[in-house]
Formats: C-alpha cells, sequence, structure tokens
C-alpha cells in the first residue's frame, strides 16, 4: 500500500493542570511536531559535526558501574520478593509527612543547575519518552507527582542532567552521578514496600543509563524493568501513568531486541503486554477497541516485538537446535499470521497515523506526519515488514505489490527520520537506520544515513555512532568522517 496524505489533518492539543510542578517551564502540545516546510530544506536539519563519542568516563566510572549493580539488583530482588505489601499512598517518601516532602523538594531545587536540569527534562527529555502519549504521563503528571516524591524527582533530574552532559560533552565531573545514586538511595525503602508508583522512577533511571549502553549491555539494562513489571503486574492496558510507562519500557525492550539481530526476542514476551487472562489470539482487537491513536501506535510496537520473537525462535530452532516447536510448518503460520496483521495495521491506520504530506524524492521519499506516534509506528511497522521478509525470501517473489519489497521499506525507513526532525523519534529510529541501512548500495543513501545517525547523536545525546561503524563493515568501506 503507497503512502498517501491525509487531508483531514488532526492536532491533539493537551492543556496542563493548574498545579503543575514550576508551571512557568513551557509544556508542549502533546501529538504534535514542529512544521518542516516544503521539504525543500530537510538536508538542512543536518550539519557535519562532529559528534562521536568515543569514550565515556560517565559510562566507565566505578561509582556509576556500583550504582547500576545495586539498582539491578534491588530490582530482581524486588521482583523474587513475596506478595506485595503496598504503601497506603503515593505522597512523600517512608517517614515523611506530604509537607516534608514538599519542602525537601523546595530545598532540593535551589542547588547548582537542578532547576535547569528540570527544565531540560520536561522540555528536552520528557516529549522523547511521551511521544507515544498524548497524556504526557512523563511530562506533566510525573512531575506533578514528583512534588511529593523525591525519589521520583531526583530521578527526574538525574536523566535531565544526564542528557545536558551528553550534549554539552561533559567530562570529568557528573552532577547526574550524584543525582542518580540518590535516587537509587531513596527507591530502596518504596521497592520494598513494593509501592506500584516507583516504577516510574525505575523506568527512567533505566533511560538513563541507556544514553551510553553498549549493544552489548542493552539488555542488561532493562531486564531489572522487565522484572519488575512482571512481579508489579503491570501490562500495556494496565491505564493511566503505570500503562504509559510500560510503553516507554517496550519500546526500549524492543530496541533491545533489535540490536541483537535475530539472536533474542523482548526480555518481556509479548503475551506479558497483555491482560492477564487475555490470549493472542484477540491482541489486534484489543488493540483496536481502545479506540486511541497511541493505543494504535502502541500495537506497532507490539507487532514488531512479535516479529522479533518469531525470528528469534526461527533461528534458535534451526542453528541451535532449539526443541520450541518453530518448525517449517509453524513458521509459516506464523509469519503467515504476523505479515496479515501488519498489512492491516497499515490499512486501518486511523486518520492520525497517515502522514499530512508525501512526495517522491531521491534518494528518499518524504514522509511527513503532524502526530508524534506516527512517525515511530510507521517507521517499526516498515521494520518489522523488512525483518519479516529477509527471513522468508520466497514471500518476496510471489507479489508484485511494493509491500513485498525491502527496498521500499528501507527507503521510507530512512525517509521518515529525513521528513519528521523530532527528537524523541529521531533516538528511537537508530536500530531502524541501521537495518534499513545495510540494504542500500548506492552510495548516495549511504552517505546520508550515517549523517543522519551523526545528527541523532549531536542533537539527542543519545549513543548512535557506533551503528555507523557496523554499516560500514557491511558497506566494505568508511564513509568520510567531513561529511
Amino acid at each position: 500500500m503507497t503512502e498517501e496524505p491525509n487531508k483531514r489533518r488532526r492536532f491533539n492539543h493537551h492543556e496542563p493542570p493548574s498545579d503543575e510542578l514550576l508551571s512557568f517551564l513551557p509544556t508542549p502540545a502533546a501529538g504534535t511536531s514542529a512544521s518542516v516546510g516544503n521539504g525543500l530544506e530537510l538536508l538542512d536539519l543536518f550539519p557535519s559535526p562532529t559528534t562521536s563519542w568515543g569514550f565515556d568516563e560517565f559510562a566507565q566510572d566505578p561509582n556509576y558501574l556500583a550504582s547500576q549493580e545495586e539498582l539491578r539488583s534491588l530490582l530482581f530482588l524486588t521482583a523474587r520478593s513475596a506478595a506485595p505489601t503496598r504503601a497506603n499512598t503515593p505522597s512523600g517518601e517512608a517517614g515523611e509527612s506530604t509537607e516534608d516532602a514538599l519542602f525537601n523538594i523546595k530545598q532540593v531545587l535551589v542547588k547548582g543547575r537542578r532547576v535547569q536540569y528540570l527544565k531540560n527534562y520536561i522540555s528536552g527529555v520528557a516529549p522523547w519518552l511521551d511521544m507515544f502519549d498524548g497524556s504526557q504521563a512523563f511530562g506533566v503528571q510525573l512531575p506533578a507527582l514528583a512534588k511529593e516524591s523525591p525519589s521520583l524527582l531526583y530521578a527526574i533530574l538525574a536523566i535531565g542532567a544526564r542528557q545536558l552532559e551528553r550534549k554539552e560533552k561533559a567530562k570529568s565531573s557528573f552532577d547526574s552521578l550524584e543525582l542518580y545514586q540518590e535516587a537509587i538511595r531513596l527507591l530502596t525503602p518504596l521497592l520494598q514496600a513494593r509501592d506500584p508508583h516507583v516504577v516510574a522512577a525505575c523506568v527512567i533511571l533505566c533511560c538513563l543509563e541507556m544514553f551510553t549502553a553498549s549493544a552489548r549491555d542493552w539488555r542488561h539494562h532493562v531486564e531489572g524493568c522487565a522484572a519488575i513489571f512482571d512481579a508489579f503486574g503491570v501490562h500495556g492496558f494496565s491505564g493511566g501513568v503505570l500503562q504509559a510507562v510500560f510503553w516507554c519500557y517496550a519500546r526500549m525492550d524492543v530496541c533491545g531486541a533489535l540490536i541483537s539481530d535475530g539472536t533474542e526476542g523482548t526480555l518481556l514476551k509479548p503475551s506479558k503486554w497483555l491482560p492477564e487472562n487475555e490470549t493472542e489470539d484477540v491482541a489486534e482487537s484489543l488493540f483496536r477497541s481502545t479506540s486511541s491513536p497511541d493505543m494504535y501506535a502502541n500495537f506497532a510496537v507490539y507487532l514488531c516485538a512479535k516479529t522479533c520473537e518469531l525470528i528469534s525462535d526461527r533461528n534458535k530452532h534451526v542453528e541451535l537446535n532449539e526443541e520450541n516447536g518453530c518448525n517449517n510448518q509453524r513458521f509459516q503460520e506464523r509469519w503467515d499470521c504476523l505479515w496479515d496483521q501488519l498489512a492491516n495495521w497499515s490499512l486501518y491506520r486511523p486518520d492520525e497515523m497517515l502522514p499530512v504530506a508525501s512526495s517522491a524524492s531521491s534518494p528518499f521519499p518524504h514522509i511527513f506526519f503532524s502526530h508524534w506516534a506516527a512517525i515511530s509506528s510507521n517507521q517499526l511497522y516498515h521494520t518489522s515488514c523488512v525483518l519479516l521478509l529477509n527471513a522468508n525470501p520466497k514471500q518476496k517473489t510471489t507479489s508484485p505489490s511494493p509491500t513485498s519489497s525491502v527496498l521500499w521499506h528501507a527507503r521510507r525507513i530512512c525517509g521518515i527520520s529525513l521528513t519528521n526532525p523530532h527528537e524523541g523519534c529521531l533516538n528511537n529510529a537508530i536500530q531502524p537506520l541501521w537495518i534499513a541501512g545495510r540494504l542500500l548500495t548506492h552510495s548516495s543513501e549511504q552517505v546520508l544515513v550515517v549523517k543522519m545517525i551523526r545528527h541523532i547523536e549531536a542533537m539527542t545525546g543519545w549513543t548512535a555512532c557506533w551503528r555507523i561503524r557496523d554499516l560500514e563493515s557491511v558497506w566494505g568501506y568508511k564513509v568520510r568522517g567531513d561529511l
């Protein structure tokens, strides 16, 4: 199915609550992305900065590594513990009154650059985390909860500080480390009480760790959160803040599965993403029944997780002789089911998931979306199609439709990142760009993909340039550093 512009352009606006924490800070309208004009100036979005980090002192700091292991162990210990004895209220830490918590937060914010870190979190980081959530759980609801939860506040400040340090290329001195350690210290009693609201703080700290995580360490960072979600029974339909937090985690879990290149699925199996008493046979109807564009976008994340699961199961069955039932017949049945679901996802997209403008251009098409969630969800749809087609080459020759061409999907993955400058969707594009880039053979396409990946690291602080080295290995040559 070819991309068509959506003539009924929709924007999803949300008003922040009157008591929002530090309400003087601007709150972006959810569900919208900045206009990029007629597309002719898009190449200007990708300057030629010297962006690659190389050695990152923070990631190798012994105090950070020790704290990271402390948090991971704490999450696993909590997940293995007995039945929950949850705290009666999420307001305030153990032994503190609400007034004490409010007073302490005021004292926290007057120190150093912490107001700046909070500003950066709300205006710079939270939109990444909220890009599939029009209610802005990370940008509005969690900062409001942080007025009564120092542990959550410290987690928010830590990731706000860490992102600034990455963008500013800070060396040797890291405020984020002190904030990260304090958040862990304050989380400990709440985790022991199994207060479900601390799940949000844990996911924020996990996101902080992802800034500098290497490919081999990615799953090491997210598996603690996976254990907590499983133990607390939080899933993709839990409702409220916890549901939004779950889908933020799910996108990181899918990134880990994509990084594994077919060797692993998601840590939290897709069946755990659904309500306890629901089977995966009804997953499609569950997502559709919500009538929410955000949940329709999350459906694409789920389908990408199912794709990674199928490919991993097949590889383990064929290459490792694992008895997981994924023989030729069962593989084809599961493949056909997933392919049909992906086709239906594209066919029945609501207006918010459709492009508002698209045009054929060289080397990549311009496909512009007005809704944040539409950007990454459409990119994940194309990524899933590339993975499935590569796993079942016969399908490429049985249909003349463009959707059976891996290059058609690969060029749309690249075109979506080229046309949509939203930072949250840029850092979620790193793995799809790598998957698409491996299929590109013309130097003009390859150079532009490298330029996009460098731009992602420069703009967001998110470690990305290691994927350039992987692409150069596939292409057989090193792309010039002065692009």
